[in-house]
C-alpha cells in the first residue's frame, strides 16, 4: 500500500495498491473504518491477483472531491499564523507528555534488541 506514487514505481516494488492520498494514510482515511476496510481488501486482492511483478493497482477511493486538498495539505504557505501557533502548542504538548512517560518509565537494564 502505497501513497507516493513515483517513489513506488522507481524502486520497483512487485506489487502495490496506490492510494491517491497524503503521504502516511496508505491504509485508507484516519478514523474511517470503511475505508481502511476496502483498502486492504483491495491490497489483499492485488497481492493475490497480480499478474506479473510490479503490478500496481490505483485505488478508486478519493480524499476529496475537491483536487485542491493537493495544494492545502502540509504547505505551510496556505496555513494562517494563528493555525501554526494552535499546531505548535498541540506539538509542544505532545512533546511534554512524552518526556513526562519517558521520566517515570524505569530504564530497563541489561536488554538487548
Amino acid at each position: 500500500m502505497a501513497c507516493a506514487k513515483d517513489i513506488v514505481e522507481h524502486v520497483g516494488v512487485p506489487r502495490a495498491l496506490f492510494s491517491d492520498f497524503p503521504l502516511g494514510n496508505a491504509a485508507g482515511k484516519p478514523h474511517d473504518a470503511a475505508s481502511q476496510a476496502a483498502t486492504l481488501e483491495l491490497a489483499l486482492r492485488t497481492l493475490e491477483s497480480a499478474p506479473a511483478a510490479r503490478t500496481m493497482v490505483q485505488s478508486p477511493q478519493r480524499w476529496s472531491d475537491d483536487w485542491h486538498w493537493k495544494l492545502d495539505f502540509s504547505n505551510i504557505d496556505r496555513v494562517s499564523p494563528e493555525e501554526i501557533s494552535r499546531l505548535r502548542a498541540e506539538s509542544d504538548r505532545a512533546k511534554q507528555i512524552a518526556k513526562e512517560i519517558r521520566d517515570q518509565t524505569p530504564a530497563v537494564q541489561g536488554q538487548t534488541a
